[in-house]
């Protein structure tokens, strides 16, 4: 399905909310860097069709900008935050994730992505409690009337948002670790005999003992999110709301769910009508290559070219790893571009370029090469 006909079907979608022949008031909390790189093609999408879109974000907010747009509003609440805070946990965590994380037993993998859960998780409850006990705040937008709270990520829990407002949620996401949110919330089935979980590196065709430790991983993640991870956002949520409840109960009144990837990517599940995989929403037509870069791929010839890029969030890449990495680039016959700001490794190839920025969208459209 084209990036067209999918905006449609979405935009479609979201009109439930909306009165027929109105526009409508929709409310944004999203998450940082590529979560809201997403989530600001649909709201342009939305701006367009004559829809008031707000975003809420808070004053140690990254990448959201709102000097950068002017036909989306923004509410923005104070934090006790820094940015420099903020951006710290995520690119530490982004170390962490890339470098870090054991591959060789089950327990060394999911320890760590527990303790790096748990870190991103702590930063996420504060900024959610500075908005959700902000009075003024919450009164100024209980008193807006908003149709709809769309949920970006699953960071800052606008389903909580949602709760207070008394209005419709729709949540977009790519997946949560061990799928606990779309099972426990959304209702989805993952039958762990053929359907992997998230993380684990298994096919659909796992073998007798690939699905024991899958069932594992199942158990582990249902255990882990009930013990520990939920019973903190418990407990705030009680706090705010003033009553019990969980937090899988308010993401469970979720309208629709909005998965950010392709449904010929996933694995063969069953699936329910409120899911819909809105996958690259934020691709674009590519533009033609600089010509010194359009040279560069075009000498390939056969071999086609390999874009190499670690994202903007790493950036202080040590030499031994660099020089590791250029030696394995230069082995291989492809020419390879790489996204790069540091000192030339040693180890540099003949066949490779370094680029302090890529024109991804471009290349990845460039089909005669990739």
């Amino acid at each position: 399905m084209t990036q067209q006909w999918t905006s449609v079907l979405l935009l479609m979608q979201l009109s439930v909310y909306f009165s027929s022949g109105t526009c409508g008031k929709v409310l944004v909390w999203p998450t940082e860097y590529s979560h809201w790189m997403n989530m600001k093609t649909i709201l342009d999408e939305l701006v367009q069709r004559g829809h008031e879109v707000t975003v809420l974000a808070s004053s140690a907010s990254i990448v959201i900008d709102p000097s950068k747009t002017s036909a989306i509003k923004f509410e923005v609440y104070p934090t006790s935050l820094s940015k420099e805070e903020f951006d710290g946990v995520f690119i530490h965590l982004f170390h962490r994730a890339i470098y870090d994380v054991p591959k060789d037993t089950f327990w060394s993998h999911v320890s760590l992505i527990e303790e790096m859960k748990y870190e991103f998780t702590e930063i996420m409850r504060k900024l959610c409690k500075d908005a959700a006990l902000n009075k003024k705040l919450m009164t100024k937008l209980q008193v807006s009337k908003f149709d709809v709270v769309l949920a970006g990520g699953i960071g800052f829990r606008a389903d909580l948002l949602a709760e207070i407002l008394k209005t419709p949620l729709v949540c977009s996401l790519h997946c949560s670790p061990g799928y606990t949110f779309e099972k426990h919330s959304g209702g989805l089935l993952f039958p762990p005999s053929y359907i992997p979980v998230v993380m684990s590196e298994f096919s659909d065709r796992m073998t007798f003992m690939e699905r024991v430790k899958n069932m594992i991983h199942v158990l582990y993640y249902d255990f882990w999110f009930q013990a520990y991870d939920m019973k903190e956002w418990n407990q705030l949520y009680l706090e705010i709301l003033g009553r019990p409840t969980t937090l899988y109960e308010t993401m469970r009144k979720a309208d629709m769910w909005l998965i950010r990837t392709y449904w010929d990517f996933e694995f063969p599940r069953p699936l329910l009508p409120n899911f819909d995989f809105v996958g690259g929403l934020h691709c674009k037509p590519a533009k033609p290559l600089p010509k010194e870069m359009e040279d560069f791929v075009q000498s390939s010839g056969e071999n086609g070219v390999v874009v190499f890029s670690l994202g903007s969030m790493l950036s202080n890449m040590t030499e031994e790893r660099a020089n590791v990495i250029a030696s394995a680039l230069a082995q291989i016959p492809q020419k390879v571009l790489w996204r790069f700001d540091g000192k030339k490794p040693d180890t540099f190839g003949p066949n490779t370029r370094l680029y302090k920025w890529l024109p991804q969208n471009d290349l990845l459209g460039n089909k005669s090469q990739l």
